[in-house]
């Protein structure tokens, strides 16, 4: 009889020892656990490539566009609008190089050609203003349905000069960072726009950038033109000129036009010398307020008025666009005037 410790340790003919697998088996080992395969090697995502902005690329649209409309504003947006003449005014040898600057958007709604066809098409424009002081922090209120005009501060409209930061300075403390650009900005949300009523929204197409300028107020021609709002119904709307209407047969031809009812007249006439005296009185309060500010005004605030300078930017050119060649004009609005440069 065999000695049974003769079995311990004993080997199979392929010198593994009882009980594992044969090499190159790949049955499990009754004692152990089934050997999971080597799970595949995971590929890794492609690196998510953003494309490269241009440093101030954004920068027309940080300037609100001051006066559209409310529901023309996505219409300004659908073209890819490029306006890399503003953004290279700034760079060295630019109109705008180291100058403290002051941006502010407008739309002009042109007909202009486009794939072959004619529309209307709200072109954005840009106007900078180079001082030392924010031009203005009021915005004139005024429309052909208004009489007369408003001139509030920017802030009853939610309206705020805002530094601009451009995109290699954004993960800058912003109070370290001396910027020279600011850009108009309003902070009423459109979707708020719902819980105005019909009137103050509307104020909101009525806006202009509001500027006064006290060394050439004296120089432009006293306006003569006053808009008559008659109340009937419906109301007369005309402009009288004092200079060279006369009242009583200016009042005949809206009669004989059937604009005004004959009963009318006597009190038609008293309207208009009654707006005529209201006009002339707040143009002679204005010269005297435009001396005294003259007079108190300090070397250096009159130098900055001196030196203002504004400039007016379109659209590059480019086949994304309509063409705009032929409707560039360097009138911004009734109270900034003309720009000195049209870019």
């Amino acid at each position: 009889m065999r000695n049974p410790k003769g079995r311990k340790g004993r080997k199979e003919a392929n010198g593994s020892p009882k009980g594992l697998p044969k090499a190159g088996s790949t049955k499990a080992s009754p004692r152990g656990k089934r050997v999971k395969a080597p799970a595949a090697a995971k590929q890794r995502p492609e690196p998510e490539i953003f494309p490269d902005h241009r440093n101030m690329e954004d920068l027309w649209l940080a300037a609100f566009p001051v006066g559209t409309e409310w529901d023309q504003l996505d219409s300004v947006y659908k073209y890819k609008w490029d306006f890399s003449n503003l953004e290279k005014a700034f760079e060295e040898g630019g109109e705008l190089c180291g100058k403290k600057v002051y941006l502010f958007g407008c739309t002009e709604p042109q007909l202009v050609f486009f794939e072959g066809q004619g529309k209307v098409v709200c072109i954005p424009v840009v106007v900078a203003v180079t001082s030392p002081f924010p031009p203005s922090d009021k915005i004139g209120i005024k429309s052909v349905q208004m009489e007369g005009e408003t001139v509030v501060p920017m802030k009853q409209m939610k309206m705020n000069w805002v530094p601009y930061i451009p995109f290699e300075d954004r993960l800058s403390s912003v109070e370290r960072l001396k910027t020279q650009i600011f850009t108009l900005q309003c902070t009423q949300r459109r979707a708020a726009l719902k819980q105005l009523n019909l009137e103050r929204i509307k104020k909101y197409e009525y806006c202009l950038p509001h500027f006064y300028q006290p060394l050439k107020e004296d120089e432009i021609e006293q306006d003569t033109v006053v808009q008559i709002m008659y109340p009937m119904e419906p109301p007369v709307v005309c402009d009288f000129d004092w200079e060279f209407d006369e009242t009583e047969e200016f009042t005949d031809s809206l009669i004989t036009d059937e604009a005004l009812p004959p009963e009318q007249k006597e009190e038609f006439m008293k309207f208009i010398k009654e707006r005529v005296a209201e006009s002339k009185k707040k143009q002679r309060e204005a010269k005297q307020a435009r001396k005294k500010a003259i007079e108190e005004m300090s070397p250096e605030s009159k130098a900055a008025f001196e030196n203002m300078r504004f400039y007016k930017f379109y659209p590059v050119q480019t086949p994304d666009i309509p063409d705009i060649s032929d409707v560039k004009v360097p009138f911004i609005n009734r109270y900034y005037g003309k720009a000195h440069v049209v870019l």
